[in-house]
């Protein structure tokens, strides 16, 4: 019999639509004339995925008992009686029930293709088992519900069913996902907008990497040897030497750049085992590759570019890093093209970067002014002479007559010419001297002696000397222009370095360092100020060669490594004097960043100058007249007068107290004295005490309080001013008849309490306002206190190592969430409950259903 197909549509979370899809597919069969059935599907109550199952044929399910408890499983015999062409079974992770034939649903699949029948399924990312453990960590759910990557890869065809994070969320907050109760804490919990991003993430990238293990089978298959780019692989050469980090670094932002990118290192090895020059390095540099994300690979081959090639080619890569050489140019020129030269060469299509470091010299350094020309161009010159001489010597001896004399000096004047252009004034002198030499005893009467005849003779030769001088002077002279042209641009760009690293944001200090070390070919820069390193680049020299420049507030800039001559001391002049204005505009911006903290105080300070005399002066006023009242002797007062009078003085003194109270508070939150006392905390108990103190109740609160929430650290009396801030606010703004919601649940280590109001809300731009001291949004009346609640509980709540944040209320309103970490966070949320007796909760897994141990 014909295996059937298999047909997964996988999701990055639940709603996404996977279902929904699922159902359309299977109408859309239907309408085509195919034979489809429903053997199974979990609608969760989503109205629009109840409706797509009208008009398709639901096969009933199988009912069984476990511990009491009625259970349905899809009845596996009843599909593969019917036989149908397409079958679409729902939630292909599931567990099924206890005394089911397969534990699995993914194994009940398995039956009906082999049967011939074909399955269309659906599976959320969460539930792939290569995933599990990141998803948690994600999360903070543990998956109860795994699937075999194995399985999902023997599928004929994988579908993602995408939905962007921020409309999934909408979705949710409007119902269609979840009913109205658990739409709060889904939001906060499983349903962050970036838990979603990473969901969709791994859900991506697990497709991608099923994609691209068919892509290289499809290759094979068909015999194609060329490297197709789908997706970026960057492979990076290690040698074992020093330059191995900056090769991987760069490599690993190679990568970075396309999603997905893949980091793989190789090192070659030679046919005869031996271990690198410094096998501690590649050990160091392995760990780095893993850190970064990479893999590291070594491989043998005697011929270390076309290993290398044949390695990248083989792990189709699309990207190869390899550094710069680390031979002189002598040594180039005497073995020939390098490693480099080879790899470039044979590449192919495969991008290759070659990168400079350290150990290749930095990667720009000032020329050396010592003598105009080089020792190279002094050899080479000299070179001429001893080659060409006697050659040009043996060929005008053989063509030589009478009447050639003239065309004979004017050969060895050229020769002079070109020795003089190539080596300068000494190998030039060298060549006049000994072709006048030659001349004299081959061509000058009496031949093949070195006597001189004729005085003029001798005149000739001085004239001969004198016009190699001259021009070996103009070739020297110009060889020192340049060489000055060529210091004078690269002490330009250095300069311009400095001021474009500073101007594209990098740290000045770092970049000025780095720059200074990298000139002057140095092997280590520090900065020291105050007899502390304040930044570095490379590593202290291992002799005494360390040379100080002193700046000014007594800064040294240590330089390791290298004698300065002084033109190169006169460029490191002007470069102290850019590291000393970077260090004084540093000292001018921390000024300012006082500056601004004073000039802030000061603001607060006149806030509150403004606040005492204008709020204190209602609570003053009426206790003053009430006492007053109550001292003048010719005002007749009854008892109940009195009493009045006196309950009049004592609530506008206890106002007072509470508006006192809260400006000390307030100053100490500010200037960072609050004295905190941390321990474990019930969040319920915390409420309750608001409660009682606001005397609100069940007509005016509707309370949420999870019994698995975990105590927190915090100090109580603190926790329960926070609340009493956020209880008061919420309540004050909530509509007539609407009641303020309090939530609490655990999640990642943490625990929230949520102040759920229905009110007008504050718009997104001046929600960092309601945290300032004095700041009344939308009050106008003067019974509301100083402005200093929400400021305090914020104050109060980062005092307890947690945070205060705002949140749109989903239908309208305004959500204050506080966050405090869980007195015990190795204690994990009690996660043993018998799925199968309660359904299952927005932050635990979330499409768990019917699960039993």
């Amino acid at each position: 019999m014909k295996r059937g197909r298999l047909r997964v549509l996988l999701g990055a979370a639940p709603g996404v639509g996977k279902t929904y899809t699922m159902l359309e597919e299977g109408r859309r069969l239907a309408a085509d004339g195919r034979d489809v059935v429903l053997a199974l599907v979990e609608t969760h109550g989503r109205a629009a995925t109840a409706a797509m199952v009208d008009g398709l044929e639901l096969v009933p399910r199988a009912a069984s008992t476990h511990r009491g408890l009625a259970l349905d499983e899809m009845d596996l015999d009843a599909v593969i009686e019917r036989a149908p062409e397409v079958a679409l079974v729902d939630e292909l992770a599931h567990t099924n029930a206890p005394g089911s034939r397969h534990p699995k649903r993914w194994q009940d699949v398995e039956e009906l293709l082999s049967h011939g029948i074909d399955v269309i399924s659906t599976v959320n990312a969460q539930h792939i088992e290569s995933l599990a453990d990141v998803v948690q960590r994600i999360t903070g759910v543990p998956q109860r519900e795994t699937i075999p990557d194995s399985v999902l890869r023997a599928a004929d065809q994988i579908e993602v069913v995408d939905l962007a994070p921020q409309a999934l969320r909408d979705r949710l907050a409007s119902g269609f996902v979840y009913p109205a109760e658990r739409i709060d804490a889904a939001l906060s919990n499983y349903f962050r907008l970036g838990n979603l991003t990473a969901l969709r993430e791994l859900a991506l990238l697990w497709l991608a990497d099923e994609v691209d293990q068919a892509l290289k089978a499809y290759r094979a298959e068909h015999g194609i040897e060329r490297t197709w780019e789908a997706r970026e692989r960057v492979v990076v050469a290690l040698t074992g030497g020093p330059e191995g980090e900056t090769l991987l670094r760069r490599g690993a932002r190679i990568a970075a750049r396309s999603s997905g990118g893949e980091l793989i290192a190789v090192h070659v090895t030679n046919p005869d085992g031996m271990r690198p020059r410094h096998p501690g390095t590649l050990d160091a540099q392995r760990t780095l590759a893993e850190q970064l994300g990479g893999t590291f690979h070594q491989v043998v081959g005697e011929d270390v570019p076309r290993a290398l090639v044949d390695f990248a080619k083989a792990s189709d890569a699309t990207q190869l890093v390899i550094g710069v050489s680390r031979r002189s140019r002598l040594t180039a020129a005497l073995t020939g093209p390098g490693i480099g030269a080879t790899v470039i060469r044979e590449s192919g299509d495969i991008d290759v970067h070659i990168v400079t470091h350290a150990s290749a010299g930095s990667r720009f350094s000032l020329p050396n002014v010592r003598g105009s020309l080089g020792r190279r161009r002094l050899i080479a010159g000299a070179a001429i002479a001893l080659v060409a001489g006697p050659l040009l010597s043996w060929l005008l001896v053989s063509f030589h007559t009478e009447s050639s004399i003239t065309s004979d000096v004017l050969a060895y004047q050229l020769l002079v010419i070109v020795v003089a252009l190539v080596g300068g004034i000494w190998p030039a002198l060298f060549a006049a001297v000994l072709s006048g030499l030659t001349l004299n005893y081959l061509f000058v009467a009496p031949v093949h002696t070195l006597t001189i005849a004729d005085p003029r003779q001798f005149l000739a030769l001085v004239f001969y000397v004198a016009n190699a001088v001259l021009v070996s002077y103009v070739v020297d002279q110009a060889a020192k222009r340049t060489r000055e042209a060529r210091r004078a641009a690269a002490e330009s760009q250095l300069l311009a370095g400095m001021a474009g690293s500073v101007l594209r944001g990098e740290d000045a200090l770092q970049a000025m360092v780095t720059r200074t070390r990298e000139a002057f070919g140095l092997t280590g820069v520090r900065l020291v100020v105050d007899g502390t390193s304040r930044v570095a680049d490379g590593e202290p020299a291992r002799d005494d060669r360390v040379t100080n420049i002193p700046l000014s507030g007594g800064a040294v800039l240590e330089l390791h490594g290298g004698d300065l001559e002084a033109s190169e001391r006169r460029l490191l002049r002007v470069v102290a004097t850019q590291i000393e204005q970077a260090l004084e505009h540093g000292a001018l911006a921390r000024a300012a960043s006082t500056a601004d903290v004073l000039a802030e105080t000061d603001r607060v300070r006149s806030a509150l100058l403004a606040a005492v005399g204008h709020d204190l002066r209602r609570p003053l006023t009426s206790a003053s007249a009430a006492v007053s009242a109550l001292r003048t002797p010719d005002l007749p007062l009854e008892a109940a007068e009195r009493a009045e009078l006196l309950d009049t003085a004592a609530e506008s003194l206890d106002s007072l107290a509470a508006l006192v109270t809260d400006l000390l508070d307030v100053s100490r939150v500010q200037a960072g004295a609050l004295g905190v006392s941390l321990a474990p905390t019930h969040l319920a108990d915390v409420v309750f005490a608001a409660l009682d103190e606001l005397g609100l109740g069940p007509a005016d609160v509707e309370l949420d309080l999870t019994d698995d929430t975990l105590p927190v650290q915090a100090d109580a009396v603190l926790l329960q001013r926070v609340v009493v801030n956020l209880l008061a606010n919420a309540v004050r703004h909530s509509p007539s008849g609407e009641r303020v919601r309090v939530a609490s649940s655990s999640f990642r280590g943490g625990s929230e309490l949520r102040v759920v109001d229905r009110g007008p809300g504050v718009p997104v731009e001046r929600r960092d306002e309601i945290f300032s001291p004095f700041q009344r949004l939308g009050d106008t009346d003067n019974d509301t206190g100083l402005g200093l609640g929400l400021a305090l509980s914020k104050g109060f709540a980062e005092g307890m190592r947690g945070r205060l944040e705002v949140e749109d209320t989903p239908g309208g309103g305004l959500t204050m969430v506080v966050t405090l970490p869980v007195a015990d966070a190795a204690t994990p949320p009690d996660t043993a409950a018998d799925a199968a007796s309660a359904p299952a909760t927005a932050d635990a897994d979330p499409d768990a259903t019917n699960e039993t141990p």
